[in-house]
């Protein structure tokens, strides 16, 4: 097990550095009290990340094969994202929710894929401005709902 860790460093330190970054989002979400939190950030960055592996092993491995492109499995993460990004979307009476849940889920898919081709800065620098937008934006935008709610609640009283 030691000689596997040894010989395929670079892959684990794609994995885990997937999976940290995954886990950055996740804890926003979780401390937002989000559907999707930390494990499932985590999963699905480590999990895109995986697959981008796999993609560039099986492209050294065929790379004698015209025809062969296994970038095709890269970019069916993305397909694969919009399942979980679309089963977190709900219809609660007359607003969405969910929506920033699925959009996270689906940066933090291309934030492990950045990772699992080894462009850790790409990746890092992608986490930072997810989590940006994430809270700063959110705290920004705490004013504005409830000037929103209060003109939500004069109309009610006019009608």
């Amino acid at each position: 097990m030691e000689q596997f860790f040894i010989q395929n460093g670079d892959i684990v330190l794609r994995l885990v550095i997937a999976m940290f970054l995954g886990m950055l989002v996740g804890t926003e979400r979780f401390l937002a009290r989000k559907e999707a939190g930390v494990r499932t950030h985590a999963l699905v960055s480590v999990g895109s990340a995986l697959f981008v592996i796999i993609s560039e092993i099986v492209m050294q491995n065929y790379a004698n094969m015209g025809a062969f492109d296994p970038m095709r499995m890269a970019s069916q993460i993305v397909v694969g994202i919009g399942f979980l990004g679309a089963g977190s979307i709900i219809l609660e009476g007359s607003r969405l929710k969910g929506l920033t849940t699925a959009g996270g889920l689906w940066v933090t898919a291309g934030i492990g894929m950045a990772a699992g081709f080894g462009l850790f800065g790409l990746a890092t620098i992608s986490t930072v401005l997810v989590l940006l937008i994430l809270i700063f934006v959110y705290i920004l935008e705490k004013p504005l709902l409830k000037i929103s709610e209060k003109n939500d609640t004069a109309e009610k009283t006019d009608n």
